[in-house]
């Protein structure tokens, strides 16, 4: 149903919901408030710390809009019995338009550091008159373009009278376990009446999504597997031939995990395998001896990477171990001459293995006889994308890696496609990397510490959170690299970051891996992969606003070679949340632990975001539910189709949902 037969919902409203993604009144109902305000916990500023999220009432004085900065924003005088305080909007220029001179109900973040004065950062904001008449929870959505809290209020309300809403879960199995309505549900999430409806229609509401991803799983693999085409000559004694040209011994882990994929290679079935391993673990020599095997075999094989910093470090690593074989590098940024050759050599059979990035996918990349698909950093690519690869050979088996542990039993929901190995062990020589959070009077003695390693030719990682702050509290690439080129006298530092070219990018990379820097000041675009011996220390700025998978996987790009490496943590919030979640990465080492943690302490709405679940679940990150709620759905929708219910229809639905994601490009 469209949104323009929604009362209210212009041609030029209809444009602003189309800036969200949404198109639709079914797109609409799922537009899930990402926060709410519960007007009976009013809190005057006197009484917040800094830091503190509150519902504050104010007086608006003055609107002052600069649009020329480096940084656009929108600042507001205002007062609060007699107490002045500003409020600050960083490139929202709409901002201005939407407040006026009057009394308003802000929400949002109080910065009161160093006792410099209070301000809020990017509140939102209701004006009080509107927001007394609303009474106890109310919904605060995503805006975009024009639109205000009230106008998707409204039309949010008008959707839920027009939309259909049906649950998949079978009516048998749902009364069985007295589940809410569906449509109750939704309605409940938009218009609660406390915070236990909002947390109740949450879990609902994840339930159902969830049954149906796992439900969608269980469909397309049907418990049946796909029947192998590509026969693979080579012997046992052949592969421990190829992996003893490994400059050291396989660890326990490493060695099972090859004899898993040994054996499905070997076995009637189709290949279709995940590799997961802790940062270190020795995943991509693993899946070197699949590529062996392959090409050993007569077969032509293609390793995909999602970056070309990582395609070409892995372009590197399959030319040192397989020199007897022609080996191609194919990405983006490759001349035009340079795709044409590959391209020919790759149709022709002459090129038996090639690396790259999304240029691979290009319906003009012909193989041979490609029999084998490595997918580094899986997360990374959709199903769509391995897919269209893995099409491109008859019969191809896939290896997909991820170095983002999560637990096991969470791996069986996620990749229901796919069998699942992991690699739980490390090298026995390698040295855990040594992890602090770095108090603010220590900050200069620890930028010294970098200047002597650096004179001692060991390397040193700056990582912050954005590449040009948008946030008063939050430290950008830029900034600190003009503050570090500044202090760091005789230090060679380097800046690095998305929005650069790639070629500039791995220009970069190269002269810091050759050690031409001594320092590189980036975002997280080494987060994966990357692999530079001799750094040994790197700093995290805002460490609080990382997940603390994502801080292990930043971590990890240290401690690569034999010297004691460590990571500092900076963190510009000292939150009892945020203190929490620091205590938890200074103290273990153990990515699965770490992932463990933090599934618990960020909940299943922030675990199963984008990254994770691709965007067909990305709406559902905005829900508080808990993990049993993915459990749950696990076990009902074994219940449904355990024969005791009827699953037809859900079949259908589960079958449509599965097309639906293999449309998804996750990350």
């Amino acid at each position: 149903m469209k949104l323009t037969e929604l009362k209210f919902v212009s041609e030029k409203r209809e444009k602003d919901f189309n800036k969200l993604n949404i198109y639709s009144c079914e797109d609409l109902v799922r537009h899930f408030p990402r926060d709410y305000l519960d007007l009976t916990r009013v809190a005057p500023l006197s009484s917040a710390y800094h830091n503190d999220v509150i519902l504050t009432p104010c007086e608006v004085l003055n609107v002052e809009v600069n649009r020329y900065s480096r940084r656009p924003f929108v600042k507001a005088l205002c007062q609060q019995n007699g107490y002045i305080f500003t409020a600050i909007w960083f490139n929202q220029p709409y901002v201005a338009q939407k407040l006026q001179r009057g009394e308003y109900l802000f929400y949002g973040r109080v910065q009161n550091k160093y006792g410099l004065g209070c301000s809020m950062v990017n509140p939102s904001f209701e004006p009080k008159d509107k927001a007394e008449v609303l009474r106890g929870v109310i919904p605060v959505y995503s805006l975009s373009g024009n639109l205000t809290q009230g106008a998707v209020r409204s039309a949010v309300r008008r959707a839920l009278q027009k939309v259909a809403i049906r649950s998949a879960i079978p009516a048998a199995l749902a009364a069985q376990y007295s589940l809410m309505p569906l449509d109750e549900a939704y309605k409940k999430v938009h218009a609660p009446q406390s915070e236990e409806d909002v947390k109740k229609a949450s879990e609902r509401i994840a339930l159902e999504e969830y049954f149906l991803l796992i439900s969608a799983f269980k469909v397309i693999k049907g418990g049946r597997d796909e029947a192998r085409l590509n026969k693979y000559s080579v012997t046992r004694a052949d592969l421990d031939g190829f992996i003893s040209r490994f400059p050291f011994k396989f660890t326990a882990g490493q060695l099972a995990a090859t004899d898993e994929i040994f054996s499905n290679l070997k076995s009637p079935a189709k290949m279709n395998r995940l590799l997961q391993g802790d940062v270190g673990s020795g995943k991509t020599a693993v899946a070197l001896t699949a590529i062996y095997m392959a090409v050993k075999s007569g077969y032509q094989a293609a390793m995909l990477a999602p970056t070309e910093v990582l395609a070409k470090q892995n372009c590197d690593i399959l030319r040192a171990y397989f020199p007897d074989f022609n080996v191609g590098y194919l990405a983006g940024s490759s001349s035009a001459a340079e795709k044409k050759a590959v391209k020919k050599e790759l149709s022709e059979g002459v090129m038996r293995i090639v690396c790259g990035t999304h240029a691979v996918l290009q319906g003009d990349v012909e193989f041979k006889n490609l029999s084998l698909v490595v997918c580094d950093e899986q997360h990374r690519f959709g199903v769509a994308q391995r897919s269209s690869l893995s099409e491109k050979g008859e019969g191809c088996d896939t290896l997909v890696m991820s170095a983002t542990p999560i637990p096991r039993t969470l791996s069986l929901i996620f990749y229901g496609d796919l069998d699942v190995t992991t690699i739980k062990d490390k090298p026995a020589d390698r040295l855990p990397v040594s992890t602090a959070v770095i108090p603010e009077r220590k900050y200069e003695d620890m930028l010294k510490y970098v200047a002597k390693k650096a004179a001692e030719g060991e390397q040193t990682y700056f990582v912050c959170p954005r590449i040009e702050g948008d946030d008063g509290d939050m430290t950008s690439v830029c900034e600190l690299y003009e503050e570090l080129s500044a202090k760091l006298k005789g230090v060679r530092v380097a800046l690095l970051h998305g929005k650069m070219r790639e070629a500039q990018k791995n220009g970069i990379m190269s002269d810091f891996k050759q050690k031409k820097y001594d320092c590189l000041v980036t975002t997280t675009v080494v987060e994966v992969g990357v692999d530079v011996p001799d750094a040994t220390t790197i700093i995290i700025y805002n460490a609080e606003r990382f997940g603390l998978a994502q801080l292990h996987q930043l971590r990890g790009r240290v401690g690569r070679g034999d010297k004691k490496s460590y990571c500092f943590l900076i963190a510009g919030s000292d939150s009892e949340e945020a203190r929490e979640r620091l205590n938890v990465i200074c103290g273990s080492t153990d990515g699965f632990a770490i992932a463990e943690a933090d599934l618990k302490m960020r909940g299943g709405g922030d675990f199963m975001g984008t990254r994770q679940s691709g965007r067909v679940l990305s709406e559902i990150k905005n829900l508080r539910f808990p993990v049993d709620t993915l459990f749950f759905a696990k076990s009902l929708s074994d219940a449904a189709f355990s024969g005791a219910f009827d699953a037809r229809e859900l079949t259908k639905i589960a079958a449509l949902k599965y097309e639906s994601l293999k449309d998804v490009v996750l990350n």
